[in-house]
């Protein structure tokens, strides 16, 4: 696949062909969302009043906290909750029955997020560039079927949205191929959580039990179904 603007973000979470390749793209892309919050961008005025308005979600707080810049995370607290001073407790009185506007902007708060918003744009922007690559170039289509797993989430994402003017022949191979890493995964973790409730049968865990690849069967499932690299994986993404 001949790389450009469009196309980096694709070839990074296809090259390495272990898990799923659109949580990879997703988990590299939140990387640099924070680190681009937590860097110069704090400083940016355009940048300030998105982060106010939006806020962050628990997950993303915690990512940022985990940054270590603590200096920038506290800049965008002190105008985000001064933000949220001036517009939910205007006048000392909160959620005033006259005033909807001041409850609607206090339960969107709990809804939105600075980072999400910047990664469901740019992941839809990455599903449809596998569209069009998928479509256009024979390679990737090889590199697509190479890949290990598609999770539950972005498998039905890439179902939902797949083009309907796509060639027909190029559009079936791809539902076919998508099924297939999807739920050959599937069964995979179908055997390893049910050998790693296997061995908790006292006949099995004696001290050469062979527990396979069962151990880890547990969060690679939950990240399966959740659309999440597991946090082994999250370590490999620079």
């Amino acid at each position: 696949m001949r790389d450009d603007i469009c196309t980096i973000p694709v070839s990074e979470g296809f090259e390495e062909k272990d898990g799923c390749p659109l949580c990879r793209m997703r988990a590299i892309a939140e990387k640099r969302v924070i680190d681009y919050i937590m860097g110069a961008a704090m400083m940016e005025p355009d940048v300030r009043l998105n982060t106010n308005e939006l806020g962050f979600c628990r997950d993303h707080f915690d990512q940022m906290t985990k940054a270590g810049n603590r200096l920038s995370l506290a800049l965008i607290l002190d105008s985000h909750l001064q933000e949220i001073d001036k517009t939910i407790f205007a006048e000392g009185k909160l959620f005033k029955p006259s005033e909807k506007k001041v409850m609607y902007r206090a339960v969107r708060l709990e809804q939105t997020c600075f980072v999400c918003s910047k990664l469901n744009y740019g992941m839809s922007h990455m599903v449809d560039t596998i569209y069009r690559v998928y479509a256009s170039d024979e390679d990737f289509r090889k590199l697509y079927a190479e890949q290990t797993e598609l999770c539950l989430p972005h498998y039905t994402m890439l179902m939902q949205y797949l083009p309907e003017n796509m060639d027909k022949p190029i559009r079936k191979q791809f539902k076919e191929t998508s099924k297939k890493l999807a739920q050959g995964y599937l069964h995979e973790l179908c055997g390893d959580v049910r050998h790693f409730c296997q061995m908790f049968d006292y006949h099995n865990n004696g001290e050469d039990a062979d527990w396979g690849n069962s151990k880890d069967s547990i969060e690679r499932a939950i990240a399966y179904l959740n659309g999440e690299l597991t946090a082994k994986d999250r370590k490999r993404i620079k």
